[in-house]
Protein backbone atom coordinates (compact mmCIF):
# COMPACT_ATOMS: atom_id res chain seq x y z
CA UNK A 1 0.00 0.00 0.00
CA UNK A 2 2.94 2.41 0.68
CA UNK A 3 3.13 2.91 -3.43
CA UNK A 4 -0.49 3.46 -3.80
CA UNK A 5 -0.35 6.73 -5.17
CA UNK A 6 3.19 6.58 -6.73
CA UNK A 7 3.71 7.84 -10.50
CA UNK A 8 7.33 7.12 -10.02
CA UNK A 9 9.12 6.44 -13.83
CA UNK A 10 5.88 6.68 -15.46
CA UNK A 11 5.72 9.18 -18.74
CA UNK A 12 3.37 12.23 -18.85
CA UNK A 13 1.92 14.33 -21.08
CA UNK A 14 0.73 17.90 -20.30
CA UNK A 15 -0.80 20.17 -22.94
CA UNK A 16 -1.33 24.07 -22.02
CA UNK A 17 1.26 22.89 -19.26
CA UNK A 18 2.67 26.23 -19.45
CA UNK A 19 0.42 28.18 -16.93
CA UNK A 20 -1.93 27.74 -14.80
CA UNK A 21 -3.94 25.00 -14.12
CA UNK A 22 -1.58 23.01 -16.45
CA UNK A 23 1.15 24.04 -14.52
CA UNK A 24 0.08 22.84 -11.46
CA UNK A 25 -0.62 19.73 -12.91
CA UNK A 26 3.17 19.66 -14.21
CA UNK A 27 4.56 20.72 -11.14
CA UNK A 28 2.47 17.97 -9.37
CA UNK A 29 3.66 14.91 -11.62
CA UNK A 30 6.91 16.29 -11.70
CA UNK A 31 7.39 16.70 -7.88
CA UNK A 32 6.06 13.41 -7.83
CA UNK A 33 8.84 11.80 -9.50
CA UNK A 34 7.11 11.36 -13.78
CA UNK A 35 8.97 12.11 -16.61
CA UNK A 36 6.44 15.29 -17.90
CA UNK A 37 6.64 16.75 -21.69
CA UNK A 38 4.64 20.26 -21.48
CA UNK A 39 3.13 21.90 -24.36
CA UNK A 40 1.57 25.13 -25.07
CA UNK A 41 1.76 27.27 -28.47
CA UNK A 42 4.67 29.79 -27.12
CA UNK A 43 8.24 27.69 -27.12
CA UNK A 44 9.86 30.22 -24.78
CA UNK A 45 7.26 29.78 -21.89
CA UNK A 46 7.04 25.97 -22.13
CA UNK A 47 11.28 25.87 -22.28
CA UNK A 48 11.31 28.91 -18.47
CA UNK A 49 8.49 26.32 -16.74
CA UNK A 50 10.28 23.21 -17.93
CA UNK A 51 14.33 24.35 -16.63
CA UNK A 52 12.46 25.75 -13.33
CA UNK A 53 10.88 22.44 -13.29
CA UNK A 54 13.96 20.65 -14.05
CA UNK A 55 15.66 21.53 -10.84
CA UNK A 56 12.66 18.77 -9.08
CA UNK A 57 12.73 16.21 -11.98
CA UNK A 58 12.38 15.84 -15.63
CA UNK A 59 10.59 18.31 -17.86
CA UNK A 60 10.52 18.65 -21.39
CA UNK A 61 8.97 21.47 -23.69
CA UNK A 62 7.23 21.06 -27.20
CA UNK A 63 5.65 23.91 -28.40
CA UNK A 64 2.37 22.43 -30.47
CA UNK A 65 -0.95 24.42 -31.83
CA UNK A 66 -3.44 22.14 -31.17
CA UNK A 67 -6.53 23.87 -32.56
CA UNK A 68 -5.70 21.82 -35.83
CA UNK A 69 -6.09 18.16 -36.50
CA UNK A 70 -2.61 18.66 -38.08
CA UNK A 71 -0.62 19.87 -35.11
CA UNK A 72 -2.09 16.73 -32.78
CA UNK A 73 -0.68 14.96 -35.01
CA UNK A 74 2.72 16.59 -35.04
CA UNK A 75 2.70 16.41 -31.30
CA UNK A 76 2.25 12.91 -30.93
CA UNK A 77 4.79 12.36 -33.87
CA UNK A 78 7.34 14.22 -31.36
CA UNK A 79 6.32 12.42 -28.02
CA UNK A 80 6.82 9.08 -30.41
CA UNK A 81 9.77 9.76 -31.54
CA UNK A 82 11.12 10.07 -27.47
CA UNK A 83 9.63 7.73 -25.76
CA UNK A 84 8.63 4.16 -26.92
CA UNK A 85 5.80 4.63 -24.15
CA UNK A 86 3.43 6.78 -22.68
CA UNK A 87 1.35 6.48 -19.41
CA UNK A 88 -0.32 9.83 -18.87
CA UNK A 89 -2.10 12.29 -21.31
CA UNK A 90 -3.53 15.55 -19.36
CA UNK A 91 -5.74 17.09 -22.20
CA UNK A 92 -5.80 20.57 -20.29
CA UNK A 93 -4.95 23.41 -23.63
CA UNK A 94 -8.36 24.94 -23.96
CA UNK A 95 -9.64 28.87 -24.49
CA UNK A 96 -12.91 31.14 -23.23
CA UNK A 97 -14.72 33.35 -24.97
CA UNK A 98 -17.11 36.00 -23.15
CA UNK A 99 -19.74 38.15 -25.13
CA UNK A 100 -23.11 39.60 -24.60
CA UNK A 101 -26.19 37.11 -25.95
CA UNK A 102 -26.86 39.05 -29.20
CA UNK A 103 -22.82 39.78 -29.94
CA UNK A 104 -21.29 36.25 -29.05
CA UNK A 105 -19.89 35.44 -32.48
CA UNK A 106 -19.80 32.31 -34.81
CA UNK A 107 -15.63 32.98 -34.63
CA UNK A 108 -15.92 32.17 -31.00
CA UNK A 109 -17.72 28.86 -31.15
CA UNK A 110 -14.76 27.66 -33.65
CA UNK A 111 -12.07 28.82 -31.77
CA UNK A 112 -13.46 27.32 -28.59
CA UNK A 113 -14.68 23.86 -29.75
CA UNK A 114 -11.61 23.44 -31.80
CA UNK A 115 -9.12 23.37 -28.46
CA UNK A 116 -11.67 22.72 -26.02
CA UNK A 117 -13.37 19.28 -27.70
CA UNK A 118 -11.27 18.61 -31.04
CA UNK A 119 -8.19 18.49 -29.65
CA UNK A 120 -9.13 16.06 -27.20
CA UNK A 121 -10.35 13.65 -29.58
CA UNK A 122 -7.77 14.45 -31.80
CA UNK A 123 -5.08 14.19 -29.79
CA UNK A 124 -6.43 10.83 -27.57
CA UNK A 125 -6.47 9.31 -30.75
CA UNK A 126 -2.51 10.34 -32.31
CA UNK A 127 -1.15 9.05 -29.17
CA UNK A 128 -3.71 5.61 -28.46
CA UNK A 129 -0.69 3.32 -29.77
CA UNK A 130 1.67 4.93 -27.57
CA UNK A 131 -0.60 4.40 -24.40
CA UNK A 132 -1.61 1.28 -25.43
CA UNK A 133 1.85 0.50 -25.32
CA UNK A 134 2.59 1.93 -21.48
CA UNK A 135 -0.16 -0.10 -20.26
CA UNK A 136 0.80 -3.17 -17.75
CA UNK A 137 -1.53 -5.24 -15.95
CA UNK A 138 -3.38 -3.72 -13.08
CA UNK A 139 -1.96 -0.74 -14.23
CA UNK A 140 -3.39 0.92 -17.67
CA UNK A 141 -2.54 4.03 -19.34
CA UNK A 142 -4.18 6.99 -18.15
CA UNK A 143 -6.17 10.11 -19.99
CA UNK A 144 -7.03 12.83 -17.92
CA UNK A 145 -9.38 15.49 -19.63
CA UNK A 146 -9.83 18.64 -17.86
CA UNK A 147 -13.08 19.95 -17.98
CA UNK A 148 -14.99 22.41 -15.62
CA UNK A 149 -17.79 22.44 -13.01
CA UNK A 150 -19.25 25.56 -15.86
CA UNK A 151 -19.58 21.88 -17.74
CA UNK A 152 -21.71 20.62 -14.85
CA UNK A 153 -24.23 23.81 -13.87
CA UNK A 154 -24.93 26.98 -15.87
CA UNK A 155 -22.30 29.93 -15.52
CA UNK A 156 -22.89 33.27 -14.02
CA UNK A 157 -21.12 34.67 -16.95
CA UNK A 158 -22.04 34.64 -20.54
CA UNK A 159 -19.20 31.83 -21.78
CA UNK A 160 -21.75 30.10 -24.32
CA UNK A 161 -19.01 28.10 -26.27
CA UNK A 162 -17.06 27.73 -23.15
CA UNK A 163 -19.63 26.20 -20.97
CA UNK A 164 -20.73 23.88 -23.54
CA UNK A 165 -17.50 22.87 -24.87
CA UNK A 166 -16.73 21.85 -21.24
CA UNK A 167 -20.13 19.58 -20.96
CA UNK A 168 -18.61 18.06 -24.29
CA UNK A 169 -15.43 17.09 -23.37
CA UNK A 170 -17.26 15.73 -19.76
CA UNK A 171 -19.38 13.50 -22.09
CA UNK A 172 -16.79 12.53 -24.51
CA UNK A 173 -14.66 11.48 -21.58
CA UNK A 174 -17.30 8.72 -21.06
CA UNK A 175 -17.17 7.67 -24.69
CA UNK A 176 -13.43 7.63 -24.88
CA UNK A 177 -13.43 5.25 -21.85
CA UNK A 178 -15.89 2.73 -23.37
CA UNK A 179 -14.11 2.67 -26.57
CA UNK A 180 -10.28 2.52 -24.98
CA UNK A 181 -10.64 0.23 -22.25
CA UNK A 182 -9.39 -2.19 -20.68
CA UNK A 183 -5.74 -0.60 -21.71
CA UNK A 184 -6.40 2.62 -21.49
CA UNK A 185 -8.69 4.59 -18.52
CA UNK A 186 -10.46 7.70 -19.47
CA UNK A 187 -11.36 10.24 -16.72
CA UNK A 188 -12.35 13.88 -16.43
CA UNK A 189 -11.73 16.54 -14.00
CA UNK A 190 -13.96 19.38 -13.40
CA UNK A 191 -11.98 21.93 -11.87
CA UNK A 192 -13.99 24.86 -9.96
CA UNK A 193 -12.19 28.42 -9.50
CA UNK A 194 -8.54 28.13 -9.45
CA UNK A 195 -5.49 31.04 -10.17
CA UNK A 196 -4.92 31.04 -13.93
CA UNK A 197 -5.15 33.96 -16.39
CA UNK A 198 -8.34 32.25 -17.86
CA UNK A 199 -9.69 32.92 -14.13
CA UNK A 200 -8.31 36.08 -13.46
CA UNK A 201 -11.09 38.24 -14.30
CA UNK A 202 -13.78 36.37 -12.96
CA UNK A 203 -11.74 36.41 -9.56
CA UNK A 204 -11.24 39.79 -9.77
CA UNK A 205 -14.94 40.67 -9.41
CA UNK A 206 -16.26 37.66 -7.12
CA UNK A 207 -13.29 36.31 -5.46
CA UNK A 208 -15.19 37.30 -2.01
CA UNK A 209 -18.45 36.34 -3.34
CA UNK A 210 -17.49 32.92 -4.49
CA UNK A 211 -15.13 32.15 -1.30
CA UNK A 212 -18.08 33.00 0.85
CA UNK A 213 -20.13 30.69 -1.13
CA UNK A 214 -17.63 27.96 -1.32
CA UNK A 215 -18.44 25.45 1.53
CA UNK A 216 -14.38 25.27 2.31
CA UNK A 217 -14.46 28.90 1.69
CA UNK A 218 -10.92 29.20 -0.51
CA UNK A 219 -9.68 29.04 -3.79
CA UNK A 220 -8.20 25.71 -5.36
CA UNK A 221 -4.71 25.41 -4.79
CA UNK A 222 -1.83 23.39 -6.37
CA UNK A 223 -1.92 20.40 -4.35
CA UNK A 224 -6.07 19.80 -5.33
CA UNK A 225 -5.51 19.85 -8.49
CA UNK A 226 -2.15 17.80 -8.54
CA UNK A 227 -3.80 15.79 -6.13
CA UNK A 228 -6.35 14.93 -8.05
CA UNK A 229 -4.34 13.98 -11.63
CA UNK A 230 -1.68 11.69 -9.03
CA UNK A 231 -4.39 9.70 -7.36
CA UNK A 232 -6.22 9.58 -11.38
CA UNK A 233 -2.13 8.20 -12.56
CA UNK A 234 -1.48 6.04 -9.50
CA UNK A 235 -2.37 2.48 -8.91
CA UNK A 236 -5.30 4.31 -6.50
CA UNK A 237 -7.08 5.46 -9.33
CA UNK A 238 -6.70 2.34 -12.09
CA UNK A 239 -9.84 0.85 -11.25
CA UNK A 240 -11.82 4.38 -12.29
CA UNK A 241 -12.85 4.82 -16.11
CA UNK A 242 -16.04 7.08 -17.18
CA UNK A 243 -15.84 9.51 -14.46
CA UNK A 244 -15.99 13.07 -13.68
CA UNK A 245 -14.55 14.53 -10.74
CA UNK A 246 -15.41 17.63 -9.55
CA UNK A 247 -13.10 19.52 -7.59
CA UNK A 248 -14.37 22.94 -6.80
CA UNK A 249 -14.77 23.41 -3.21
CA UNK A 250 -18.58 22.21 -3.14
CA UNK A 251 -19.38 25.03 -5.34
CA UNK A 252 -21.14 22.82 -7.70
CA UNK A 253 -23.92 21.04 -5.19
CA UNK A 254 -24.53 24.13 -3.14
CA UNK A 255 -27.08 27.07 -3.86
Amino acid sequence: MKNLFSVEGKVAVVTGGSRGIGEMIARGLVEAGAKVYISSRRQDACERLAAELSSAGVCMPIAADLATEAGAKWLAGEIAAREPELHVLVNNAGANWGAPYAEFPDSAWDKVLALNVKAVFHLTRELTPLLERGAKPGDPARVINIGSMDGLRVPPLETYAYSASKAAVHHLTRSLACRLGPKITVNAIAPGPFESKMTAEMLRGSRDAIIARCPLHRIGELEDMAGAVIYLSSRAGAYLTGAVITVDGGLTVCP
